[in-house]
């Protein structure tokens, strides 16, 4: 199937709300990524998103260049002619952009996708997070607002982001303590700025207790219940149903009940990143031990090249990724989901 036009992507957000499910969102840096990624989502029989950072944009774009635009241009055309060999509905999406590299990121994406819209040609991405985590409340939606109108008319959805992440994710750091969990209040404001869908679909990743990283399950306090106070506050002054699509981010080391809960409460996206990096370099790391006489020439010898043939270990990752990205629709209970 191609790259999920606006309207099947639109059509993919409702489904996951309306039946309670979540699409995992899987962070890629190359090409082999995007392959597990796509491998991953077709053996569960699910849809998905695939997306990238700013550093991951640059690392694209090539290790000395680092243009995130270029980097971003090439993924997406790469990626729009290889997944229309998978039999599932993939979307693009660029994850965490703060507000110092708008500018060389996501305001010319943008752009680069109504030039196409205006065209009748299908946007390059088909979603763009600006993360407003590390600015006041205010200044995070007035710059969502003007996003917003922008993604609008690139034919594209927003996400935001309303509160602190804990951890670290491509230099962003957030301390953990208690602004890690948004308030009913901090929703409404985000309503009464941006609407509930009149002025652009938006996603909102709330956060409830999420760090990135890496952590064993319990050390991350979640709070899912925060999701649900913010859907029953705005519901209630706006006469809405959940009116909120969420997001759920540092979602590594969560429990399976937290986050089955955090999908009743209207998570629609849950990003993974850390544990589809480890599950990719495993098999590369007990390949290396396993051949270090072939894949080194030691003591003067020639090695073995068939060791040492990048394609060797790169289709052990390429497999031990798309498990992890199979599992996590297996978890995220949108497996055996894909729209026809």
């Amino acid at each position: 199937m191609p790259i999920a036009t606006p309207e099947v992507y639109t059509e993919m957000l409702a489904r996951a709300k309306s039946q309670g499910f979540a699409y995992p969102a899987i962070n890629v840096t190359s090409s082999q990524t995007l392959h597990a990624a796509l491998r991953g989502f077709a053996e569960a029989e699910s849809d998905g998103i695939v997306q990238i950072s700013t550093g991951g944009a640059e690392f694209l774009s090539g290790a000395t260049v680092k243009d995130m635009v270029t980097g971003s241009v090439a993924f997406a055309e790469y990626a729009r002619i290889v997944a229309d060999k998978y039999p599932v509905n993939i979307a693009l999406h660029t994850d965490h952009c703060p507000k110092e590299k708008l500018d060389g990121f996501v305001r010319p994406l943008l752009q680069i996708s109504k030039e196409r819209a205006a065209a009748g040609q299908q946007p390059l991405f088909q979603s763009h997070m600006w993360d407003g985590s590390a600015v006041p409340l205010e200044e995070n939606l007035e710059i969502a607002t003007e996003l917003l109108a922008l993604s609008k008319a690139a034919n594209t959805i927003l996400e935001i982001e309303v509160g602190v992440v804990g951890g670290e994710e491509d230099g962003i750091v957030g301390e953990i303590n208690e602004k890690l969990y948004t308030t009913p209040e901090d929703a409404l404001r985000t309503a009464e700025a941006l609407g509930l869908g009149e002025n652009g679909y938006y996603m909102t990743a709330l956060t409830f207790g999420n760090v990135h990283g890496v952590y064993k399950p319990g050390h991350v306090k979640l709070r899912p219940e925060v999701l649900k106070e913010a859907q029953q506050a705005v519901g209630a002054k706006y006469d809405r149903t959940r009116p909120f699509d969420f997001v759920f981010h540092g979602g590594s080391g969560s429990t399976l009940e937290e986050i089955h809960a955090a999908i009743e409460y209207g998570v629609v996206k849950m990003n993974i990143d850390t544990d589809t990096q480890y599950a990719f370099t495993r098999p590369i790391a007990d390949h290396m031990l396993k051949n270090y006489d072939g894949v080194l020439k030691v003591d003067g010898e020639v090695g073995n090249k068939k060791q040492y043939d990048p394609r060797s270990y790169g289709k052990a990752a390429e497999a031990g990724m798309a498990e992890r990205v199979a599992e996590a629709s297996r978890q995220l209970k949108s497996a055996g989901k894909k729209m026809s």
